[in-house]
């Protein structure tokens, strides 16, 4: 989803949650945000800042409630990170095998009014044809370009280069 009404280029900063997780891998939440934080730095649409769970930031604001903000806690999180939006977000599935499989569901709000920006569901599964051609894709036009069969073959079977090609992928949506 992308707000037709309101322009991503007109944000300055936007703050990223460390991504929640709902699978039976805690790490890989901690990877995906570190991750889905280079990508968007590589898109260059707005300066960006992540948050963790361990923050201070985080208990003095309770950002761990993924419910709907209230107007109110959304004007208290504008003034005090000095953003204009907040990117949060839940790894809703993970898998290392028998093949590489990633969930994630992420919402970019407005911090001025809480209106709702951009928001993706979405699973990649490596055992998907047509995930492998686009990860070939990422990584022989993208990442890799003289890269060998065996480089490009990482991504589906590599976690790290897995989510380097999801989080890829999620940052061209914006």
């Amino acid at each position: 989803y992308l707000n037709p009404h309101k322009d991503l280029k007109d944000l300055g900063r936007v703050v990223q949650l460390e991504l929640a997780n709902e699978s039976a891998y805690p790490k890989v939440s901690s990877d995906i945000t570190d991750a889905l934080y280079g990508a968007m730095q590589k898109i260059q649409v707005f300066g960006i800042t992540v948050i963790r769970q361990s923050d201070p930031r985080w208990q003095n604001l309770q950002l761990g409630k993924l419910d709907d903000y209230t107007l109110e806690q959304l004007s208290v999180m504008h003034k005090s990170l000095k953003a204009d939006a907040v990117l949060r977000g839940t790894v809703t599935r993970y898998e290392p095998f028998p093949h590489l499989v990633i969930g994630l569901r992420l919402e970019l709000i407005d911090l001025s009014d809480g209106q709702l920006l951009w928001a993706l569901e979405q699973i990649w599964d490596a055992a998907d044809k047509s995930t492998q051609s686009r990860i070939r894709d990422y990584y022989k036009t993208s990442l890799l370009p003289n890269a060998d069969s065996l480089e490009v073959g990482l991504g589906t079977v590599s976690s790290l280069r897995f989510i380097e090609f999801v989080t890829y992928e999620v940052a061209k949506t914006i």
